[in-house]
This record gives C-alpha cells, structure tokens and sequence, in this order.
C-alpha cells in the first residue's frame, strides 16, 4: 500500500513539474512574439515637409530647417540662401 502511494506522489509531482515548465515555456514563447510585434511596428506618424530647394518631401525629424523653410540636405539650404530658387533645375 505504501509503494503505491509513493508512487501517487511521484506522479503528481512530475504532473505539476511539467504544467509548470509548460506555462513557462508559453509565457516565454508569448513575450518574444510581442517583442518580435514591437520590433517590427511602423513608425509613428510623422509631419511630412517639403524642401524649399527641389520640392522633395521627407520626415521632418530628417529635414534641415532655416527660419520657415526646410530643406533635405545642407546642400541644398545653402544653395538656397546663396543663390535663391532659381536654381533648383540645377540639383
């Protein structure tokens, strides 16, 4: 009779070992699947401008700024302010 209950908590206690290597495992596979989501998440939303030099339109957080004008590259802000936009066939 002794042997058999031995054996009856032998068994639960791997049971409940693999339920809970089992809810670890998931919760693991679960928080890399989110991290994965994360990763790949697109870009928030971002105010779009146009450069005053050649009309190309960039994120804002890439754009050059000058007083009320932006600009894709430094480049093109200095031609700009040196030259004035008639010179925007030329880039």
């Amino acid at each position: 009779m002794s042997l058999l209950i031995i054996r009856l908590i032998i068994f639960v206690a791997l049971f409940w070992l693999g339920f809970k290597l089992f809810r670890a495992w998931n919760a693991y596979q679960q928080q890399a699947e989110q991290e994965k989501a994360q990763q790949h998440a697109p870009p928030p939303d971002e105010q779009m401008v146009k450069c005053a030099f050649c009309d190309l339109h960039l994120p804002q957080s890439q754009a050059h700024a000058h007083e009320a004008l932006w600009f894709c590259c430094h480049e093109h802000q200095e031609r700009f302010l040196r030259d004035g936009r008639q010179k925007k066939d030329d880039a």
